[in-house]
């Protein structure tokens, strides 16, 4: 076997197992949700003096800090305030001046015409609750009914719908001589931003601290419990990322309480929404994520620094919520806020271990579909210029085949020289190649630069909400989804429905862009006559078909990619080859595939 077809089968090896293994080590998603529970519950403070929600049966704990604790969420028929923006609609209880409910209007569940929106928030009593809560932890002198908590009733001094530009500020008296004041406010896209104050008019000193809490009392309905996608907690303390899946979070009482010197976020993320709690900078915040596993309660916190109040004195914080989809543009914007900027806040979205290309692979798309609006031809656009990028390698890979090519006659009147003499054969070969110039092993290099540009482009395509129910053209309407159509009823022509997605049959009876995948693959193939090995000759023949299977239940837009590669490496090898003196005889290489070789056998009397 020749060193050209060496390389071809071991870069076809490579390929396979790399598909094989991500098989194996993405397996398809399940989603497991635990059951809601939301027991009646009074306040507590944990092991660690950190605030949480905790049962109705634990007793209160006296505090001389900060560590005093917010009660859960009770259900209520409080008055509520809507919240109205472009992006969002909800409203918030005055009850606890929770933000508990919140739907986003740019985004509906399905395809189907006339699905509801995305709910993101649910107040408690509702299937899912999943809220956010503000409020100030007792110090010395306050005792946890003489501070706002989850469950106080707000009074409404000013505001009557929360919408940009028109913010709404809530009161309460503690009866003990402190006026809280809350004033909420919001962006034209998906920032809160809540302001509290104290005022002591009283003749005592006391201490407290304002927190934000986001609690969750079940995991989301679509969780993927996907190896490639985190959703879990985030969170970003002093420029530290750490990710921890639900299942992992630590339990209640036993976590780990973080002290921010500089600045820090934390919330949770699914798929493609998230809720962050940003506390204002400075040093003393903490920051706590846990669970607890016997109520199905996920929270965390963001506790800013003690204050100490004295009389006649008002002391104020201010912490803003981040609500809604994990939009790379808006998200970015935040990030790179001039009046107040959030460290590093685009590393909310996961981009995986290859970072450094994933980042940069989304900009550029993202900036092509501003361009020409459509993701779809983004996705081609970035093949091009990916491939652009890669040329000189490209040339100089098939540079490379090419003077293999060449050094064909050479090799095989070494092989005949040399006889079995396996080790003579190949120091002659490689003194030839030092002689020529050329390096067997350069063919393989531009299929191994693929692989992590498959793998980032991959995960661009299934992390990124910029490619959820973003259609390209005609049937493919969801370039997140792999190809609804289906072989099954003729790709729509017969009026029976195709196979359910993810089944075994939507598999088998495979849509129109496997098909083309496999074309492509099949096309490329063709620039070069068929070995003459009969094992190479059968790697080469199902190489295509099969990659056309595996690949079929892949997202749309990943496999537009992949037939837009194929394409323009079919066009790049055909120019480069022509340009080297060799003329691929690609139609007559597809004529010789189709014609029967029949098998040679000895003559019966010969037997």
């Amino acid at each position: 076997m020749d060193d050209q077809n060496r390389n071809l089968i071991l870069a076809t090896a490579l390929s396979f197992l790399v598909i094989l293994v991500w098989f194996l080590v993405f397996p398809p998603p399940e989603a497991t949700n635990p059951q809601p529970q939301s027991p009646e519950a009074s306040s507590v403070t944990d092991e660690q003096g950190d605030i949480a929600l905790a049962p109705s049966n634990s007793d209160p704990a006296a505090s001389t800090d900060t560590t005093s604790t917010a009660p859960e969420p009770e259900e209520d028929d409080a008055p509520r305030i809507s919240i109205d923006t472009p992006t969002l609609e909800g409203t918030i209880s005055l009850n606890g001046g929770r933000i508990d409910e919140l739907r986003l209007k740019g985004y509906r569940e399905t395809l189907d015409e006339g699905s509801p929106i995305v709910t993101l928030l649910s107040p408690v009593g509702t299937t899912d609750p999943y809220y956010a809560l503000f409020g100030w932890a007792p110090g010395s002198g306050l005792t946890p009914d003489q501070v706002p908590g989850a469950n106080t009733r707000w009074n409404v001094a000013s505001g009557t719908a929360l919408a940009p530009g028109a913010p709404i500020t809530l009161t309460w008296d503690n009866g003990a001589g402190l006026i809280f004041t809350r004033e909420m406010s919001i962006d034209d896209k998906l920032m809160f931003s809540i302001a509290q104050s104290v005022e002591n008019t009283g003749s005592s000193s006391h201490t407290l601290a304002s927190y934000g809490i986001l609690a969750r009392h079940s995991l989301p309905d679509d969780l993927k419990n996907f190896f490639i996608l985190h959703e879990g907690a985030i969170q970003k303390i002093d420029g530290v990322r750490e990710y921890v899946k639900y299942g992992k979070l630590e339990t209640v009482g036993q976590h780990e309480t973080f002290t921010v010197q500089e600045a820090g976020w934390t919330g949770f993320t699914d798929h493609f929404w998230m809720t962050t709690l940003i506390p204002g900078k400075g040093a003393g915040l903490k920051i706590s994520t846990f669970q607890d596993p016997s109520r199905g309660i996920y929270q965390t916190t963001a506790q800013q620094p003690t204050q100490a109040i004295a009389p006649g004195e008002t002391v104020s914080a201010s912490i803003r919520l981040f609500a809604g989809p994990k939009e790379w543009a808006t998200i970015r914007n935040y990030q790179n806020d001039d009046a107040n900027p959030i460290p590093e806040f685009l590393d909310t979205i996961d981009w995986g271990w290859f970072f450094f290309l994933t980042k940069p692979i989304f900009a550029v798309l993202h900036y092509l579909n501003v361009l020409i609006g459509n993701m779809g031809w983004a996705i081609i656009g970035l093949t091009l210029l990916i491939k652009i990028v890669l040329l000189p390698l490209a040339y100089k890979s098939y540079v490379s085949m090419a003077k293999m090519k060449e050094l064909q006659p050479q090799m095989e009147k070494l092989k005949e020289l040399v006889g079995d003499d396996r080790q003579k054969l190949q120091k002659e070969m490689m003194n030839l190649y030092k002689k020529e110039k050329v390096n067997p092993a350069a063919g393989c290099l531009p299929i191994l630069l693929q692989i992590p540009i498959f793998f980032s482009l991959y995960k661009v395509i299934f992390v990124t909400i910029e490619l959820r129910h973003a259609p390209w053209i005609g049937w493919i309407k969801d370039l997140s989804a792999p190809d609804p159509s289906s072989i099954y009823n003729f790709w729509g022509i017969f009026p029976w429905a195709g196979p359910e997605p993810g089944s075994i049959l939507a598999l088998i009876f495979i849509g129109i862009l496997p098909l083309f995948l496999g074309i492509s693959m099949w096309l490329q193939q063709k620039l070069n006559p068929a070995p003459t090995d009969p094992t190479q000759q059968m790697i080469f023949a199902w190489m295509p078909w099969v990659f056309m299977f595996m690949l079929g239940s892949f997202a749309s837009g990943l496999v537009i990619y992949w037939i837009a590669n194929n394409v323009i490496t079919f066009v790049q090898q055909y120019i480069i080859m022509r340009s080297q003196g060799y003329k691929p005889d690609v139609f007559g290489n597809i004529r010789e595939s189709f014609k029967k070789k029949a098998k040679a056998e000895p003559p019966a009397g010969d037997k």
